[in-house]
């Protein structure tokens, strides 16, 4: 029988007589299963020339680009647009752009929250960027869980990865004063639950508070997420990546320098979990702290370093305290000051705040460029304003804060921190004088106790009493919902009460305001809670100074009412939501047996480095 034909005109890669190397780059890598990898590249080739590729383009480091667009996902409406500019930079570089699809969130069109399906999405990037041919991967993300979905699954997957945030969209306008999504939609739901606005400006108002595609343009969830991705140094730089707005051109250009920049990395193969270190996870809880960021990114942060191999355990909740103490807040946005991202891009954006924080950052941590933060820094001066701009005012000097320091703070001493903690965005606080405060309980055993009880007239509720909203935790909704801010009785609303001090185990918007406390952990439907065995009338502390959360009980009453709910869950069975989850299918029951506490991320604990158990 004749051999195969070897000559010079034949493809190489069918070239019998010589292993084939999978372990490269482009198509060689990631090769479906036939048992022949010869054929098994054969097959690819021929199906990819489907769609019209060259053996040249195919002979080129292969970018893939995750594509996150959906029709119910408004925060992601300029991804076509993006995903052109990228592939143009790629292609001007080199490359071959590939895009695929994963999961696409919207905080508001996702059930029963969109955190609930973080991790799914963390999945599903982690293991498409496995799957496939790719040299480095562009993660297109912007609404609030995707871009920590897409680092949650990029540092598992390992492969060179560079982010492109969608960007936030612009202000509009109501009676001559500008809004936003987000904060402006609490604060005056809030006007119109209390009487202060009517039916008809509260339409009016809906018209207007998105005016834009792009994510909330105050420094919510996806604002800060946006902040910390640069602060980590997995964008470039060289151009406002976090802060140029949706609809920009300086957006495109930012995607196209991306795709760009992935190439490069296709060829360096700088991978994530070397990229980061002890000291990139340092500067972006710094940099959380200067922006007055979203307390939802504490628990972000925490699930994505606790997928790093190396770095696992080595940032607590303790960590972000301690920086807190040290780091003032510096940049005047809502909803812990009064102005929107635009200003904040407009006056000099992230780079202007890295060089008044320069002194706290560690410089030597490594970006996605390959250089590091001190280099790129020392090679982009910041912009300097005119001496009677009103933009002056937005990012504050070092020696001059919006907040002297501990923007957000860790509470982490008594019997209801102690365990496992709880957090709060002080700076975000209405009424200061409830930073230090100490009320009777009302009692809420869940959502839906809540919306039947909160605005009824016999409520023994006063200003000072302490709102407490139980089995809004990882497993207790499922999901950790964004109900932590409890909103205000109404009748005490039409007497003009702003804030209260509110406890939950759930998690608040990054775009909401008041005197909040969340991720109380262990959260209440853990057998062993402690907020889950808090009644109507009982006393709580709390001191964000002294860091302090106490309901004040001795420990022989905590013990017993623990005692009585345990035996009282046992009765119940199925209606605990601990035993609900061994007995539940799908993707609900894989949530609830696996989920952590939010001190550890909220994370999947078979999919953290440390793997299951």
């Amino acid at each position: 029988m004749e051999p195969p034909n070897t000559s010079s005109t034949a493809n190489p890669d069918y070239d019998l007589s010589k292993p084939l190397n999978v372990d490269g780059v482009g198509l060689r890598q990631k090769l479906a299963s036939y048992g022949d990898p010869h054929f098994s590249l054969f097959m690819r080739k021929l199906f990819i020339k489907a769609l019209g590729y060259s053996e040249d383009a195919l002979s080129r480091p292969i970018v893939g680009i995750v594509n996150t667009y959906s029709s119910f996902n408004p925060c992601h409406a300029n991804i076509p647009q993006l995903l052109d500019a990228v592939k143009r930079g790629v292609q001007l570089s080199g490359g071959l752009a590939v895009d695929f699809p994963t999961i696409s969130l919207h905080e508001s069109f996702a059930s029963p929250t969109s955190m609930y399906l973080r991790n799914l999405m963390s999945m599903d990037t982690e293991e498409m960027i496995r799957a496939q041919p790719v040299d480095s991967v562009v993660l297109i993300g912007g609404c609030d869980k995707t871009t920590p979905a897409q680092l949650m699954g990029g540092i598992s997957a390992n492969k060179p990865i560079i982010h492109l945030v969608t960007g936030p969209m612009m202000p509009g306008s109501f009676q001559g004063v500008r809004i936003g999504a987000c904060t402006d939609c609490r604060n005056n739901w809030a006007k119109f639950r209390a009487g202060t606005l009517d039916i008809e400006d509260i339409s009016a108002l809906n018209e207007e508070l998105a005016p834009t595609a792009g994510t909330c343009g105050v420094m919510g969830t996806a604002s800060t997420m946006s902040c910390v991705l640069l602060a980590l140094g997995l964008m470039p730089l060289s151009l406002p990546s976090a802060t140029a707005p949706a609809v920009s051109s300086s957006r495109l250009r930012i995607a196209e320098a991306t795709g760009a920049q992935a190439v490069a990395l296709a060829k360096s193969q700088l991978r994530p979990q070397t990229l980061l270190s002890r000291e990139s996870f340092l500067n972006a809880i710094t940099v959380l702290q200067a922006i007055g960021g979203s307390t939802n990114a504490i628990v972000h942060l925490m699930a994505i370093v606790n997928r790093h191999s190396r770095l696992a355990g080595s940032i607590t909740l303790q960590t972000i305290d301690d920086i807190g103490r040290k780091t003032p807040l510096l940049v005047d946005l809502k909803p812990s000051g009064d102005n929107y991202m635009t200003d904040f891009h407009n006056a000099g954006g992230m780079i202007a705040l890295l060089h008044e924080l320069k002194d706290l950052l560690h410089l030597d941590a490594m970006t996605v460029t390959g250089r590091t933060l001190g280099e790129e820094l020392a090679s982009i001066p910041s912009r300097s304003l005119a001496l009677d701009s009103p933009l002056k005012s937005i990012i504050r000097p070092f020696n001059q804060p919006l907040y002297p320091f501990s923007s957000l703070i860790i509470l982490s001493k008594g019997n209801l921190a102690s365990a496992g903690g709880a957090v709060i965005k002080a700076s975000a606080s209405k009424d200061r004088s409830l930073l230090s405060h100490s009320g009777p309980a009302v009692v809420f055993s869940g959502p839906k106790d809540l919306a039947e009880r909160i605005d009824t007239h016999d409520l023994d509720v006063t200003p000072s009493s302490v709102l407490i909203l139980q089995n809004i935790g990882p497993v207790g909704n499922p999901g950790m919902p964004e109900a932590g801010l409890i909103p205000i009785p109404r009748r005490l609303a039409a007497k003009g009460v702003e804030d209260m001090l509110r406890i939950s185990d759930g998690r608040m918007s990054g775009t909401a305001s008041g005197t909040i406390i969340l991720h109380v952990s262990p959260e209440s439907a853990d057998p062993e809670s402690v907020l889950g065995i808090i009644q109507d009338g009982d006393v709580i502390a709390f001191d964000a100074e002294r860091r302090l959360l106490h309901v004040e009980l001795e420990e022989e009453e905590i013990k017993a009412r623990i005692g009585k709910r345990k035996e009282m869950m046992m009765r119940e069975g199925a209606g605990d939501a601990w035993v609900a989850g061994e007995k539940e299918r799908g993707y609900r029951g894989l949530y609830r047996r696996e989920v952590n506490q939010a001190e550890k991320g909220a994370d999947f604990g078979f999919l953290t480095a440390a793997g299951p158990g």
